[in-house]
């Protein structure tokens, strides 16, 4: 299925102008019931940092890092075991009092992310030479900086950010990014601009609660919530060959208009920036992605200083290893890593001797494309999905960076080979 990217087209001047809290019913019935008990891939073909290829996210309640316990009857258990397995699940379930007091501290949580956040959250209006169209964005430092996706404000001839609170300015693009799909706005303005909260995208994981803060169908400020469905996906902006890694998958509704807006925990850090969706319509299916603050971090220095951001290359594209690529390739069992399908001519892999699919062969009436390497681990650490590949080089390499990396060839030969990594094209 398609990723969309939630890209708002619209005539401002004709929207009825709502702010709107949303989304709390299904979160809210299931922390209730959770309180009654007593108890609070298939394999596709990714390009790797390489060459452009084809195109196959209720502790604190005071916004502190501590808080205190939630009591509830018949144990005193506090909100850090929700989603424990209650140790008295035959016992007769909590008073309604109780269910509601857990209840109301969820929705204190969470609307005290919204308020806090919002004074950072701006909508951001742009013209193109096509029409209009509008996203959302936040405050990224104490220099007027607002973070956005790099497709919101992409072919834009004017920018104008606006806050909550009424305040609209100008913006100029700063630095973009399209790779990692993240772009940098200097407002035009003196006032101080407050940044938002910026969070830990690493320790990130299923579960978690999920809050969202955009401008859906030009619906300002409005606020979707949910849970962190998972953690360590990858996804390509646009047409860009290359991949995005360690994408955070939520359940929050993200629609269009929703793009560069926040992705928040329940402290109220931003997460990730809220970025596509999955679906065959451009409209909420439950699939939404965020591009994980931490990627903003490493690009965002870049962009502010020079305009962009260089990245590593290595020139191959692969997939992940397969049960029956392994019987295919002649590996140990159980083999995991990221199998090389093709190098990139005078790239830095080729220069390495690095090997590429040279034959197909059928294993279980399967055709398999032998003859490549299978990368298993790199500077010591283990590789075991292409997307493992790609966050390496990401987060941990720059170009001019020499690298060792853990081969097995066709065949199950174990061998080591260094690469100097190029600079992305």
């Amino acid at each position: 299925m398609p990723l969309a990217a939630p890209r708002q087209f619209h005539r401002s001047t004709t929207l009825t102008r709502r702010k709107s809290l949303t989304g709390l019913f299904g979160a809210l019935v299931l922390i209730a019931a959770v309180a009654c008990s007593s108890s609070t891939g298939s394999e596709t073909p990714i390009d790797v940092g390489t060459a452009p290829g084809p195109s196959t996210t209720t502790t604190a309640l005071t916004g502190q890092d501590a808080s205190p316990a939630i009591a509830v009857s018949g144990g005193g258990v506090g909100d850090d075991v929700i989603g424990d397995v209650p140790s008295n699940i035959d016992e007769p379930a909590t008073s309604l009092d109780t269910a509601d007091e857990v209840v109301a501290a969820f929705e204190t949580v969470v609307s005290r992310v919204f308020a806090e956040s919002l004074p950072s959250v701006v909508e951001i209006s742009v013209q193109t030479a096509s029409g209009g169209a509008s996203g959302s964005g936040f405050v990224w430092d104490d220099d007027n900086h607002v973070v956005t996706n790099q497709h919101v404000i992409d072919g834009a001839q004017r920018i104008e950010v606006s806050f909550a609170d009424g305040r609209s300015y100008a913006a100029t693009v700063l630095g973009e990014d399209a790779d990692a799909d993240v772009a940098i706005l200097d407002v035009d303005t003196n006032d101080r601009l407050a940044p938002i909260k910026l969070g830990d995208s690493d320790s990130v994981v299923p579960g978690q609660l999920a809050i969202a803060i955009g401008n859906p169908f030009g619906e300002e400020f409005t606020l979707t919530q949910g849970i962190v469905s998972a953690v360590g996906r990858s996804i390509r902006s646009g047409s860009q060959g290359f991949t995005t890694p360690d994408v955070i998958q939520t359940d929050a509704a993200i629609n269009p208009g929703n793009s560069g807006g926040p992705l928040l925990n329940r402290q109220g850090e931003v997460i990730g920036i809220n970025a596509q969706i999955r679906n065959d319509s451009p409209q909420n299916s439950g699939v939404g992605f965020a591009v994980p603050i931490n990627i903003a971090k490493l690009v965002a220095p870049d962009l502010i200083d020079s305009g962009e951001f260089v990245y590593s290359w290595l020139g191959v594209s692969g997939h992940d290893v397969s049960r029956v690529l392994v019987a295919a390739l002649d590996l140990p069992d159980g083999t995991q890593g990221a199998y090389i399908s093709d190098v990139i001519a005078d790239g830095p892999a080729q220069q390495a001797g690095l090997n590429e699919t040279t034959r197909t062969i059928r294993v279980e009436g399967q055709p398999v494309d032998v003859g490549g390497d299978t990368v298993v681990g790199i500077d010591g650490t283990p590789i075991r999905s292409m997307a493992d590949l790609i966050s390496y080089l990401t987060n941990s390499t720059r170009p001019g960076d020499v690298v060792t990396l853990d081969i097995l060839e066709d065949g199950g030969k174990q061998v080591q080979k260094q690469i100097e990594l190029g600079v992305r094209p």
